[in-house]
């Protein structure tokens, strides 16, 4: 086994000739992040790294020595993916196999669900086992979460997150989406954030529907990025206070062409700006592509493709601190190579990573290796006593004249509607497609309950571990048909169910940590497909039906939200309908929790 010194000489030795390269890339244009220039050269490779850039007969070659001839082709810098949630129904491993191929060979990862069900060992055991992976993940670990909840300010002490925070594929703190509370100094998030910096890492925010005004706040907390802007003026407002600003094109919000007008338009400077998915459903990535897709979005929107290349390689790498790793085609860094026919698909037709060849004409050639991941404690589990399948536990009970109505008015920007109460059944008038709503604890100790509308108004039942507190969400016009759903998705331990009537028309398992399946990505973008269909015909009425779920459940987008403290008006913060205890034979309700 070679020591660091003698993996540092063969690097030098190559650079000079000396020693045959183990990977040599000949003939090619190099895309050169650094200088911004297309040059003609050869990229040599030992030990998985690059020992030499640049023209000429200079590299040994041995008879060892892989050579990928790249005449007619563009040679770039593998992409880098800067702020993703790899839980989107496929996790980790299957994303590799449905991004690899597209040139995506970094992703800077949110932690969020690993570390909330596998806490904080199990989340760097899986961590560990993913670095033999052929994509590179980096992590960002979470301060909060996205739903407040009992036990929350223990979950995430800072004496449970700095650990992670020291370890060298943490690159900083995750989005913290309750930026209202960083701009008021909340004592727990800004001593996160000074740990953080003291560490020389760097912190991302969340600044969704702030103002310039209040930016300024949120900015003196110490955020270093945020991806939330939707207009071009945000763009503006954020650049402006030296917040690195991430353009975001995903299945949610495919904002990038508004974005962009930034650049074409006011002509501001492309040094600071980055590109991002944001984690889109599978549907989108198998449909629009990843970091490829959104080049190709830029470049069809007048960006020159060498700065839209720099936005997704040695700038994001640049922020995180990385570039002297990845980023660029830089000798000591990263061997992450790109062979792209041109600069306008962006796709390549090979993915070199570490030096090795991983994927070909949009196949992936590598092996991916075997994970345990309920050896990490990722199975989220439901008490024993817990009893789904009463349909009298879901119903939304009012009283008075009114009761609240969670009105969907986008996939995920709620408003608060009032329907009728009439012998203790709420009512919306003309086919209002009111659903009762319930988010019930997995180890029994509360119920929040609500009323949805805008959502599918013939939609008869559906439960879903996939939200954002991963506890059990169940939603539908009949409790019947919810209870059948609940039950179900106990069954698999984790996972998307729907009934209509008694029959079942859509299942999907996620073992993995409630949110994510263990299926290949292929098939996961079918069962992408086959849910988005199957609520379609329910009659929802929106465009991500994954987010609609995700969000449902969260503390930061208005107005009303269903939450494990109860019914929350997020403006004012104020919990209209508290959580309920739901005790369960051998798990009796606790006090405190509620």
């Amino acid at each position: 086994m070679q020591t660091g010194y003698e993996e540092h000489l063969r690097l030098i030795e190559t650079a000079r000739g000396e020693r045959p390269a183990d990977l040599l890339v000949r003939g090619g244009t190099i895309a050169n992040v650094y200088s911004g220039e297309l040059h003609g050269g050869d990229v040599a490779v030992t030990g998985g790294r690059v020992a030499y850039v640049g023209e000429g007969d200079r590299v040994a070659v041995g008879p060892e020595t892989r050579v990928v001839e790249a005449g007619g082709m563009i040679v770039a810098p593998g992409y880098l993916e800067a702020h993703f949630h790899p839980w989107v129904l496929y996790n980790p491993v299957s994303l590799v196999e449905g991004v690899l191929p597209l040139g995506t060979t970094t992703i800077v990862s949110d932690n969020l669900f690993f570390f909330m069900q596998m806490g904080p060992d199990g989340f760097a055991t899986m961590a560990d086992a993913l670095r033999e992976l052929p994509l590179l993940y980096l992590w960002m670990a979470r301060l909060a979460s996205q739903a407040k909840f009992p036990g929350e300010e223990e979950m995430f002490a800072l004496e449970r997150v700095e650990p992670l925070l020291r370890r060298d594929d943490v690159v900083g703190t995750a989005e913290v989406t309750r930026w209202p509370a960083l701009a008021a100094g909340e004592p727990a998030l800004i001593s996160g954030i000074r740990a953080t910096k003291a560490l020389g890492k760097i912190i991302d925010g969340h600044t969704g529907g702030a103002s310039e005004a209040r930016l300024q706040p949120v900015a003196a907390a110490g955020i270093d990025a945020d991806h939330e802007a939707i207009t071009k003026r945000e763009v503006l407002n954020r650049l402006r206070l030296g917040i690195w600003t991430m353009l975001r094109n995903s299945s949610l919000r495919p904002d990038l062409p508004e974005l962009l007008r930034a650049v074409t338009e006011d002509g501001v400077s492309t040094q600071r700006l980055i590109m991002t998915t944001d984690g889109p459903a599978p549907e989108f990535v198998a449909d629009s592509g990843l970091v490829d897709g959104m080049l190709r979005v830029a470049v069809e929107n007048g960006v020159p493709p060498m700065q839209a290349l720099q936005m997704v390689t040695i700038n994001p790498a640049t922020l995180f601190r990385i570039d002297g790793q990845v980023g660029g085609l830089g000798i000591g860094r990263r061997a992450d190579i790109l062979l792209l026919p041109d600069l306008a698909s962006f796709r390549p037709r090979t993915v070199i990573t570490r030096g090795r060849v991983v994927a070909e004409r949009g196949e992936l050639r590598a092996q991916l290796p075997e994970i345990d991941w309920g050896s990490y404690g990722s199975r989220p589990g439901f008490a024993s006593g817990l009893d789904l399948a009463d349909p009298e536990i879901y119903p939304q009970r009012a009283s008075g004249a009114e009761a609240p109505v969670i009105h969907l008015r986008s996939a995920v920007i709620s408003e608060r509607r009032d329907a009728r109460v009439e012998n203790g059944s709420a009512l919306l008038p003309e086919r209002s497609g009111i659903l009762h709503a319930a988010l019930v604890d997995r180890e029994g100790a509360w119920i929040s309950r609500s009323l949805v509308s805008g959502f599918a108004p013939d939609l008869d039942g559906l439960a879903s571990t996939y939200n954002t507190t991963t506890q059990l969400l169940v939603l539908g016009r009949h409790p019947g048909s919810m209870a059948l759903a609940a039950r179900r998705v106990r069954e698999l331990g984790g996972g998307i169910v729907i009934f209509e009537g008694k029959e079942l028309v859509f299942e999907l398992g996620l073992p993995i940590t409630g949110m994510m399946s263990d299926l290949s990505f292929a098939e996961v973008v079918e069962h992408n497909r086959r849910l988005s269909k199957a609520v379609a015909e329910a009659g929802y009425e929106h465009h991500d039906i994954l987010y609609t779920l995700l969000f449902l459940t969260c503390d930061f987008l208005p107005t009303l939200r269903l939450t494990p403290l109860g019914l929350l008006d997020v403006k004012s913060s104020r919990i209209i309908a508290p959580a309920q205890r739901l005790a369960a034979p051998g798990n009796p309700s606790r006090p405190d929790l509620v």
